[in-house]
């Protein structure tokens, strides 16, 4: 009966404290960054992401950007009216839902 308790109450902290389950920082292209030469498809097949997880884009702001985009205009490639913009160098954006 101890063990169950203990179970439940384990359950119970990661469901009412989503907190303390360990997110994590995927520096997007690992050691080679962001360069036009990284096949990203490879890259991310090697990963799983969760909610709460961060992808950080490394770049060259003179060179490069990051743009948020949805999901229609990703599929039609389209970066005419992007949902944010980043032009930093280094932009880190958490994962707050999931899916593609």
């Amino acid at each position: 009966m101890a063990n169950v308790q203990i179970a439940v109450a384990a359950v119970a902290l990661f469901v009412l404290f989503p907190c303390f389950s360990r997110a994590t920082d995927h520096t997007v292209g690992d050691t080679d960054q962001w360069k036009l030469a990284t096949n990203y498809t490879t890259w991310a097949s090697t990963k799983t992401f969760v909610v709460g997880d961060t992808l950080v884009f490394n770049y060259a702001s003179s060179a490069h950007n990051v743009l948020e985009v949805t999901k229609s205009a990703y599929d039609s490639c389209q970066t005419s009216n992007p949902t944010q913009t980043h032009t930093g160098g280094t932009t880190s954006i958490t994962l707050t839902t999931a899916g593609n």
